[in-house]
């Protein structure tokens, strides 16, 4: 909780204040998660302070909302490409993406429980930019991080507004799909991939994952005879969820041997 406290201060997101006469404030509440790695092991405890957006309204409080979300056929062609030209694949997560995203309209929200300032207690925080939870916030980091891609050369695919490429002189490319915060890209040039990375850390609070591991509870192994991708933890949870963890397990879907019986009465 203080280090999402922490973040929140250090982006700038708001500002003590007290409510202006006729202006609504809008409650937050902590979210607790655990993260887990392709093994199912604990990666990280998170907290996220979180707007309650439900109390909103269309048209007075916010008019847009989008996400950038990259389809799973655009992430799995370029996993395929990467297979075939023999390029490394590697992941970029923007930390507190949604707090980046600069605000249009007019937002207050009351103090995060177990942080309100003592002697100032009737006081809210005006939002200078988006918090987890509002309506608006998927659209400002969508302006923001779009914004960022263009200042830097990067061309928006047509077909998918979660794809940017880039390409310079001597056939240097590089390509990024964007799944919200999370960014995947790969390219034949290791320099421009490298000052990609140096780019987005200098202009975004980053986490460097390195190789593309895990993503979007898929696994990925990267070697030298191609790239693999399965979903052997989700697999794992399937089974123990139907109480199948004790079964035997065969390598194809009917037991060799078994003799199927006919149903007489059947359609």
């Amino acid at each position: 909780m203080k280090a999402e406290i922490d973040a929140i201060e250090r982006n700038q997101t708001w500002e003590l204040t007290s409510l202006p006469e006729g202006m609504k404030k809008i409650g937050v509440k902590w979210v607790f998660k655990t993260k887990l790695n392709e093994k199912g092991e604990v990666d990280k405890y998170k907290a996220r302070l979180v707007a309650k957006g439900y109390a909103q309204q269309f048209g007075v409080d916010y008019n847009e909302v989008y996400a950038p979300v990259a389809k799973w056929d655009t992430i799995r062609s370029i996993i395929a490409l990467a297979a075939q030209k023999n390029w490394p694949l590697y992941q970029l997560d923007v930390k507190s993406a949604f707090l980046h995203g600069e605000l249009r309209e007019t937002v207050y929200v009351k103090q995060p429980p177990g942080f309100v300032k003592i002697g100032e207690e009737e006081k809210v925080y005006k939002l200078k930019k988006a918090l987890y939870g509002l309506k608006q916030a998927p659209r400002t980091w969508c302006s923001k991080i779009e914004g960022y891609f263009l200042k830097e050369g990067f061309e928006k695919c047509d077909f998918e507004h979660a794809l940017f490429l880039k390409s310079e002189e001597g056939g240097k490319s590089l390509i990024v799909s964007l799944y919200v915060d999370d960014l995947v890209f790969t390219g034949n040039c290791g320099k421009m991939m490298v000052h990609f990375k140096e780019s987005m850390k200098n202009e975004f609070d980053m986490s460097d994952l390195g190789k593309l591991r895990y993503f979007l509870g898929v696994e990925v192994l990267q070697c030298s005879e191609g790239i693999y991708i399965s979903q052997r933890k989700f697999a794992r949870e399937v089974i123990e969820r139907f109480g199948m963890g004790s079964c035997n397990f065969v390598r194809n879907p009917m037991v060799p041997g078994e003799r199927p019986t006919k149903d007489k009465d059947g359609v």
